[in-house]
């Protein structure tokens, strides 16, 4: 996705609760600029995660230069997407 990198990995520990973890680098930009990311994200995930995201998995967003300056409601669709393809992968 342009806006970040979703890593999923199903815990195998029996509890169907999904965990989310935020990492956004220094090279992205300046503190501001990665706790705004950071906030943008907690608020996606608090959205897709309970409707799409994988019972018993991790989830983890990485942050890429460029999120900021995309629409909130686009970087919603690419984490369906990425929720979406995931879930395929895993299935397998």
């Amino acid at each position: 996705m342009p806006g970040f990198v979703l890593l999923v990995r199903h815990r195998g520990d029996g509890d169907d609760v999904s965990g989310i973890g935020y990492t956004v680098s220094k090279k992205v930009g300046n503190a501001v600029t990665r706790n705004r990311m950071k906030r943008r994200f907690r608020e996606l995930a608090r959205a897709a995660l309970p409707v799409a995201g994988i019972a018993g998995a991790d989830h983890v967003l990485i942050g890429r230069p460029g999120a900021n300056e995309m629409d909130f409601a686009e970087l919603g669709e690419h984490l369906d997407s990425a929720l979406t393809r995931a879930a395929k992968k895993l299935a397998r």
